[in-house]
């Protein structure tokens, strides 16, 4: 969500965006684990090739977006809201 975007949410609506990210940052954490652990025991088992870079790149894509949370704690911040 870029920031424009955000400024124009109401108090309310970026509350409920916040309470959706909180279950969202869970998810994205236990994924990233797993795919972090593919990609060990791919390299493990068969060495560098495919299946260890495979997992590592949507470990990048998750933790890209986890970009969208630091923007929402920096409207929050804004707005003084908890």
């Amino acid at each position: 969500m870029n920031q424009e975007k955000l400024e124009t949410l109401t108090d309310e609506q970026l509350l409920e965006q916040v309470k959706k990210n909180k279950s969202g940052n869970i998810l994205n954490a236990v994924l990233i684990g797993i795919l972090i652990g593919i990609g060990i025991y791919s390299s493990v088992k068969n060495g560098f090739g495919f299946f260890t870079v495979f997992p590592l790149f949507y470990v990048f894509t998750l933790w890209k977006s986890g970009k969208d949370k630091k923007a929402l704690d920096k409207e929050m911040a804004n707005r003084n809201l908890q």
